[in-house]
């Protein structure tokens, strides 16, 4: 029972993936074309959690969408661009930046409001609309900050399709065909290994990187923390004075802060190079510690 419940401890999975890919990272050459069908499983089974019933109402909706897109693209991607605009020169990671302010949010930020006991119905129309925002703000966002000539945008196109629209099309067959349900209890695991891969991935591709040249990191490091744990101070601090109740202002920190790391360092992978996939790298390495504050402070809290 303690090993099962080991090997399906999200945390532990990503340590682990951490670990090995700095001990062993000859096997990324093996799983990096594994990473793109594995992010669309996983888009696919974190959109089931979105019910058919919160897109009939327009007016319910308009909102709590333009809650999600204004924390998540507006304050988090301004935030990030701005520290990348200031602190990075290396064009690979700034182009790592850039494809995380580009993305929507964390698919974690809906589970992470359950486990915080946040607004679970903003969190999750604020997730979902922010992902169908995505398929405009993405292109749009290449265009601007890439150049029309730096990116081919039918590549950009299919990728997106791959793993933002098509994976919300097959969640909604899932629902409809009732497969859904019988996917509840193995859906967290597929996704912790899901990330596994990935995470692997991506750090054992940049292993001699990562231990030889740990100074050249250490910007990215900071603006990590700073669009974590500091920005998530300063929503909190901003929505105390404003007086926003404490299980709204839960699910705006997390929109507000997390980004989907995966999906950048997947869309880095296939359209740059390793080394641009390495912000994505350490955002979710800092990620993950952020979130496990997060939790211990609401355990404190009761």
């Amino acid at each position: 029972m303690k090993l099962r419940n080991l090997v399906r401890d999200r945390n532990f999975i990503l340590i682990s993936a951490l670990a090995i890919g700095l001990l062993w990272g000859k096997g990324a050459r093996w799983t990096e074309p594994m990473i793109l069908p594995a992010l669309a499983v996983v888009m696919t089974l974190s959109t089931m959690g979105v019910p058919e019933s919160i897109f009939r109402s327009l007016r319910g909706l308009l909102r709590p969408t333009m809650i999600g897109i204004v924390m998540n693209y507006f304050i988090l991607g301004i935030v990030l661009l701005l520290l990348n605009a200031v602190l990075i020169y290396d064009e690979a990671l700034r182009l790592g930046f850039i494809l995380i302010a580009a993305v929507p949010p964390a698919v974690a930020v809906i589970p992470f409001t359950y486990f915080l006991k946040g607004d679970e119905t903003l969190s999750l129309i604020g997730t979902a609309g922010a992902y169908l925002g995505a398929l405009i703000i993405m292109p749009l966002s290449a265009l601007l900050f890439l150049g029309p000539g730096f990116i081919d945008p039918m590549k950009l196109v299919v990728i997106m399709l791959e793993l933002i629209l098509l994976p919300l099309i097959a969640s909604r067959l899932l629902l409809r065909i009732g497969m859904a349900s019988h996917l509840d209890s193995i859906k967290g695991p597929i996704t912790n290994w899901s990330f596994f891969l990935l995470t692997y991935t991506i750090v054992g591709l940049n292993r001699e990187l990562i231990l030889n040249q740990p100074l050249s990191l250490s910007r990215v490091v900071i603006i990590a923390l700073l669009s974590t744990f500091l920005l998530g101070w300063g929503i909190e601090k901003v929505g105390g004075l404003l007086h926003v109740p404490q299980k709204v202002l839960t699910s705006l920190v997390l929109l507000g802060t997390l980004k989907n790391y995966g999906l950048a360092g997947g869309l880095a992978l296939a359209l740059f190079s390793k080394k641009t996939s390495v912000p994505a790298t350490v955002s979710t390495v800092f990620m993950v510690v952020y979130i496990i504050w997060l939790e211990f402070r609401v355990r404190g809290k009761h």
